[in-house]
């Protein structure tokens, strides 16, 4: 693997097999990850909540209005992103994650501006996120991209919502 990562952006009907079982990898260790860091980890992708199953299992459908967009290495996925599709001027950035292998390169970042260069060209205002607060070094990124910490619109304990225009 080379440390050399390219951002590619397609929508899910477009992609093949090999990416969506990628895709699916990623979706499986932020979930398992994220669980974790809860104080509610689990064994294995089965012990998820359904959401995040129907999210792993079959991304195409739960990402059906969405933008997915993936970084590379190579053939192999290193991270990924999702934009929710525009409401009232406003997308999100979800499932963001970079495999822990290919962190510090830039992945995340390039993701994220990929996402905002996306949703400037569909001709969204403002792009938000939420962030759990103990994960201070993707706080400090999304800060470093434009974000800034807004009013909560998740009644999740611990959840930091942050935004930016676009």
């Amino acid at each position: 693997m080379t440390d050399q990562c390219q951002v590619v952006i397609d929508l899910w009907p477009r992609q093949s097999p090999a990416a969506q079982a990628g895709l699916a990898e990623l979706l499986a260790a932020y979930h398992l990850r994220t669980e974790a860091e809860k104080g509610a980890a689990v064994a294995d992708v089965d012990g998820l909540p359904d959401r995040y199953r129907a999210e792993i299992s079959d991304p195409r459908s739960a990402f059906a209005d969405d933008v997915v967009m993936v970084a590379a290495s190579g053939d192999v996925l290193v991270g990924c992103l999702v934009l929710t599709a525009p409401v009232d001027g406003r997308s999100e950035v979800k499932r963001i994650w970079t495999d822990p292998a290919f962190r510090g390169r830039g992945v995340a970042s390039r993701l994220v501006d990929a996402a905002l260069a996306r949703s400037a060209a569909d001709g969204v205002r403002t792009v938000r996120l939420s962030v759990w607060k103990w994960r201070v070094g993707a706080i400090a990124l999304y800060e470093r991209l434009g974000f800034t910490v807004t009013a909560s619109w998740d009644a999740r304990d611990q959840l930091v919502c942050m935004e930016r225009a676009v």
